[in-house]
This record gives structure tokens, C-alpha cells and sequence, in this order.
């Protein structure tokens, strides 16, 4: 699609305790901190810089997805139970 800018996680390191940062391409001056529910990771906050694009829901979404293949959650977030479908 023309205009559409992919999402590609860059890097991701342990915050603290059931915290991980994750840094992705689309937002470089922002941070994005996810937090350990039960079995996988769910975005917490995001420390947004005005120099990045807004972070949409879909943005959110596909964050989420990324970190947890990274981290080998995969399995468990697709089985969530908020899960919509």
C-alpha cells in the first residue's frame, strides 16, 4: 500500500519488574512500556515525543503482537480472553 508505514520492533530490553521498553522504527523518539498480565504483555504507556507520528489503536495492537513473538508470548496473547473473534 502506498503510504503506509510498516511497524518493526528495533530493540526491546527488561525495565523492571514485569516491565519491558520496547523502541520501534515508526516512533524513534518514543518509548513504549509494556507490562507482564498473566502470561504475555499488554502496552502500559507510552512516552510519546511530539516529533513522532500519533500512535494509533492498530499501532497499539501490532506492538503488542511484535513484543510478544519477540519474547515468546505468542501463543498466550492469541489466547487472551479480551481477545475480539
Amino acid at each position: 500500500m502506498f503510504g503506509v508505514f510498516a511497524i518493526h520492533l528495533v530493540r526491546w530490553s527488561y525495565s523492571r519488574r514485569k516491565m519491558v521498553r520496547g523502541y520501534f522504527d515508526k516512533f524513534p523518539n518514543s518509548i513504549v512500556y509494556f507490562r507482564r498480565i498473566r502470561w504475555f504483555y499488554i502496552v502500559y504507556m507510552v512516552d510519546w515525543n511530539d516529533e513522532d507520528p500519533v500512535v494509533s489503536q492498530d499501532d497499539l495492537e501490532t506492538m503488542q503482537q511484535m513484543i510478544n513473538k519477540e519474547l515468546g508470548k505468542e501463543k498466550e496473547y492469541k489466547q487472551r480472553k479480551s481477545r475480539k473473534g
